[in-house]
C-alpha cells in the first residue's frame, strides 16, 4: 500500500514538476523581498545626512529684510524676504534727494508710519543719506520691545485693541516673540504727528496724521473703497461683491463709520469683518488675513480694521467687499 502510494506521488511530481518549480521560485522571491527592502534602507540610511540634527542646531532670526540703496526712482522694486510672524519687512537705504514724503509714498504707508518706526523726528531727512530704515508691512508701526513693555501698555500706547498685537504677531502660539530687543507690528497703530520746521521767527507747522485709508478711493456714494488698488471682479448676478486686489498686509478700511456686528471665519470667505451703518446698510469684508477690531465696537470711515490676506478660497490677495441694503445685496460701487 505504502509502495504504491510512493509510486502515485512520484507519478504526479514528474506529471507537475514545471509548476511545483514556478511556484517554488515565486515563493523565494517573496521571502527575499522584504530582506532586500530592509537592505536598501539600511543603505540609505548611512548615506543620508542627518536632517534632524541639522535643524536642530539652526536659529532662525525673527525677521530678515534684503537691503535696496540709492534714491527712489520710478519703477523701483526692492526685493523682500518674508519672515513667517512679521511679513514684508523692507529695508531702505536713503538717497541725496530722498524725504519722508517721497519714501512714504513710494511704500505705500503714511510717513507718520515710517517717521515711527525708526525714531524720525525730522521729515525733510536732511543729512540722513545712507541711512539704512525699516519699511512697516502696512500701516501700523514697527516696535522693538523694551523692558518692561506688555502688550496692553503697547496696544494702549498706539491706541489699537491688544488683540491686534497678539494676532499679528502670533504671540497667542509664540508668546516668547514679546521680549526684550524682539520687533513687532502694531498694526492700525496711531504714530504722532510730524512737525514740519518753518521760518526760525515762525511756529513750527504740526501735520496732522489723516485717516489711515491706505490711497483709499471714494465711490460714486456714501461708501469709500476700503483700500486703494485693482478691481478684479466687479458686482454682478453671479457675484455678490466687489473684488480689490491690492498687497498682502495692505491695512483695509471701513468703507463707512459704524459698529462692527461680527468678525471671524466664514466659510469660503475666510476671516471677516461685517459693519452695521446708518439706514439698515451693511458692508462685509473677506479673504482678510488679520482682524483687528472686534464685534461691537465703533469705527470710523477710513479706520483700519484689517489686512488683505488671503484666507478662505481665492486665487491671490484681495479684499471681496460687499454691501446690503435691506438684508438685500447692492452694489457697494453705488452706494
Amino acid at each position: 500500500m505504502i509502495v504504491k502510494s510512493l509510486r502515485t506521488l512520484g507519478t504526479l511530481v514528474h506529471r507537475y514538476r514545471a509548476h511545483i518549480l514556478v511556484d517554488l521560485a515565486v515563493a523565494a522571491m517573496v521571502l527575499a523581498l522584504p530582506l532586500g527592502l530592509r537592505a536598501e534602507r539600511a543603505a540609505n540610511a548611512e548615506d543620508a545626512p542627518p536632517v534632524a540634527a541639522q535643524a536642530a542646531d539652526m536659529e532662525l532670526p525673527r525677521a530678515q529684510a534684503v537691503s535696496r540703496s540709492a534714491t527712489i526712482t520710478a519703477g523701483a522694486n526692492p526685493a523682500t524676504r518674508v519672515a513667517d510672524d512679521v511679513k514684508k519687512i523692507q529695508l531702505y537705504t536713503l538717497g541725496a534727494k530722498d524725504t519722508l514724503m517721497t519714501v512714504a509714498n513710494h511704500f505705500g504707508v503714511s510717513a507718520e508710519a515710517v517717521a515711527a518706526s525708526n525714531g524720525i523726528t525730522d521729515p525733510t531727512l536732511v543729512n540722513q543719506q545712507g541711512r539704512e530704515i525699516m519699511i512697516p508691512p502696512a500701516e501700523g508701526v514697527l516696535y522693538t520691545v523694551q523692558p518692561g513693555d506688555t502688550v496692553e501698555a503697547l496696544a494702549a500706547k498706539f491706541k489699537v485693541e491688544p488683540k491686534a498685537i497678539m494676532d499679528y504677531n502670533r504671540l497667542y502660539f509664540e508668546p516668547e516673540h514679546f521680549a526684550p530687543q524682539k520687533l513687532v507690528f502694531v498694526p492700525g497703530a496711531q504714530a504722532p504727528a510730524l512737525v514740519y520746521a518753518t521760518a526760525d521767527d515762525e511756529e513750527p507747522t504740526v501735520i496732522a496724521r489723516p485717516a489711515p485709508a491706505n490711497n483709499q478711493r471714494t465711490s460714486n456714494g456714501r461708501l469709500s473703497w476700503p483700500v486703494g488698488g485693482t478691481v478684479t471682479q466687479f458686482f454682478w448676478a453671479f457675484h455678490t461683491g466687489v473684488d480689490i486686489a491690492a498687497p498682502y498686509g495692505t491695512g483695509v478700511a471701513a468703507s463707512a463709520s459704524g459698529t462692527v456686528i461680527s468678525t471671524g471665519w466664514v466659510a469660503v470667505g475666510g476671516l471677516s469683518v461685517r459693519i452695521r451703518h446708518e439706514g439698515g446698510l451693511e458692508t462685509g469684508y473677506y479673504h482678510l488675513g488679520s482682524i483687528l477690531v472686534a464685534p461691537g465696537q465703533k469705527v470710523d470711515r477710513g479706520q483700519i480694521i484689517g489686512t488683505i490676506g488671503m484666507t478662505g478660497v481665492t486665487t491671490g490677495p484681495h479684499v471681496h467687499w460687499e454691501a446690503k441694503q435691506g438684508g438685500q445685496f447692492v452694489n457697494p460701487l453705488a452706494q
